[in-house]
């Protein structure tokens, strides 16, 4: 069965006029016609659409049954152009995004109230994950894009384009009531050196990792790590929980829990990037759209 927009059309209008002249008229055509593609339609269905006399048509139960389908299929059908301008354009259709929890605390928000404004109809699929599992999923092509912290390996780099969205200084997350945070104001590492460090493991995040640490080599201090944490909203529970410090990005102060005082650091702090890495070879429109977008910012 063969069934054409064309005849969904011509059925509809004869319905609503209830008349095949005034039916012809509306459609900028002749009756003849008009009522070849109606006889057409209906042997193809195999059934009657309409009742008709000299003076009066009227649908069949059959005709009655089409009618409401055929209008649906006919208002699908005018959506249709816009739906393929709007899906090129990157104005509808899917973005899958991931990022990492810090992420959360600091440009992720406002990122994504900027492209929901901008383009309402994209479907956002959001995972919160790791520097390293965004690596593979990209690489994977399991996503469209990633906030995460740099570097990226050697071999992502040849597959991956990378743009920065935010350099930020760490400062300290620490218990309160400590008698190092007694004095107000910027805080020495020093003061806090015996303080078990919360920190993420290498494996997860090599660079932020090393950025840590390096920022104690440089104050002179040897930290002793007493406990990993892949989540920052972790990280802090610990804190909170008095099991020992922590350096997290600044945005993370934003973080409020009860039990952790947040200190810039007097020590040289050291900025963490933050970025969004993709493939190079995803044309994705709305992808395009979303980089166009963060460009912009």
């Amino acid at each position: 069965m063969n069934i054409e927009l064309r005849q969904l059309r011509y059925f509809v209008a004869v319905a609503e006029e209830r008349h095949f002249g005034r039916a012809a008229l509306r459609l900028h055509m002749t009756q003849p016609p008009l009522s070849q593609a109606i006889q057409a339609l209906e042997a193809n269905l195999g059934t009657p659409l309409f009742a008709r006399t000299k003076r009066s048509v009227a649908l069949t139960p059959a005709g009655l049954a089409l009618l409401p389908e055929a209008q649906r299929l006919l208002q699908q059908a005018a959506t249709l152009p816009d739906l393929v301008r709007r899906a090129a354009s990157g104005e509808s259709g899917l973005l899958t995004l991931s990022f990492v929890s810090t992420a959360d605390y600091s440009i992720l928000p406002p990122l994504l109230r900027a492209f929901r404004e901008a383009y309402p109809q994209v479907q956002i699929d959001l995972q919160e994950a790791t520097s390293d599992l965004q690596l593979a999923q990209l690489m994977e092509g399991r996503i469209d894009a990633g906030l995460l912290i740099p570097p990226l390996p050697d071999k992502a780099k040849l597959a991956l384009d990378y743009q920065p969205v935010l350099a930020e200084p760490l400062i300290l997350a620490a218990p309160s009531g400590l008698k190092a945070l007694r004095a107000k104001g910027r805080i020495a590492l020093s003061s806090v050196a015996d303080m078990p460090l919360i920190i993420f493991p290498r494996r997860i995040s090599p660079g932020f990792h090393d950025t840590i640490l390096g920022c104690f080599r440089a104050a002179g201090v040897t930290p002793h790590i007493g406990q990993e944490a892949i989540q920052m909203q972790t990280i802090v529970g610990l804190v909170s929980a008095g099991m020992g410090i922590a350096l997290v990005p600044q945005s993370v102060s934003n973080l409020q829990r009860p039990g952790v005082d947040y200190r810039e650091l007097q020590d040289q702090a050291p900025l963490v990037e933050t970025g969004l890495a993709w493939r190079r070879d995803n044309v994705s429109p709305v992808l395009q759209a979303f980089l166009e977008l963060l460009r912009k910012k």
